[in-house]
């Protein structure tokens, strides 16, 4: 699997290629305390789609300790997009990824072809439940976290799977996620962003509620807007198959194919 130098960190990502596709290349970004594996093949190997899904800095497999704020995170990825010679390209985020690509749209708008918003918001507060036990109970807040992420129709080896990858987190890579969670606030830019959006969302979405993808849908100038019933938080885990369909509609239509 490839990895890249950035500012001294190395950043692993996975890629799938899709040679003289008119689609620009996709960057698929995963949530706090997430990791590559988190995005279920379907979406990762779209037929025609080139895809980079990378693990963000002190995540999965890359090196470092994560950062502070979501605007550091859409730095290393605007800069990984310059290592992989990505002069236009589209960000699609979930849940934190989704903060980070909503920042990218708005910091580099020439960069941005198309916009992935899945399971995220334009605020993004984490409860106190959280932020205050991350380092001194991580298997207690990894627990509620795996209860709040996954909706009703979730199996059990969907929950384990989804509670082993945030426990291979490191807990304080993890805070710092959270907390550049909390921070984060762009409601007052929404009308800035350029690019055309998919919103994709969850009806059953305890921790970004369906709210929160209609708010941004009414707020981004271009968005389309899918919710998917009985979805959770982790949507795409939850609903491959659907978010994979999604997604690669609207890129056929955005680029007439």
């Amino acid at each position: 699997m490839p990895h890249v130098e950035l500012n001294t960190q190395t950043i692993f990502y996975a890629e799938h290629r899709a040679p003289g596709s008119a689609i620009p290349p996709v960057l698929l970004i995963h949530g706090a305390g997430g990791q590559h594996a988190n995005w279920p093949p379907q979406v990762r190997r779209m037929d025609a789609v080139h895809t980079i899904t990378p693990d963000l800095p002190g995540h999965g497999r890359s090196g470092g300790t994560g950062r502070r704020t979501i605007g550091e995170y859409a730095t290393d990825m605007l800069a990984l997009a310059d290592a992989l010679d990505m002069e236009r390209f589209i960000p699609v985020g979930h849940s934190m990824g989704g903060a980070v690509a909503l920042q990218l749209a708005l910091d580099a708008p020439e960069r941005v072809a198309g916009l992935g918003l899945v399971s995220t918001g334009a605020r993004l507060r984490v409860t106190p439940r959280i932020l205050d036990h991350v380092l001194d109970d991580y298997e207690k807040v990894v627990d509620f976290v795996v209860r709040a992420a996954f909706g009703p129709t979730a199996d059990d080896d969907l929950r384990r799977l989804g509670r082993r990858l945030l426990m291979e987190a490191r807990p304080e890579v993890v805070l710092r996620d959270y907390l550049a969670c909390d921070a984060f606030d762009v409601r007052e830019r929404l009308g800035e962003v350029a690019a055309p959006a998919l919103v994709i969302g969850g009806t059953a979405d305890r921790m970004t509620p369906p709210e929160f993808s209609s708010y941004l849908a009414e707020h981004i100038p271009d968005a389309e807007l899918h919710l998917i019933e009985g979805a959770g938080h982790m949507i795409a885990a939850e609903f491959p198959d659907r978010v994979a369909d999604i997604l690669w509609n609207w890129l056929a239509r955005q680029w007439e194919l």
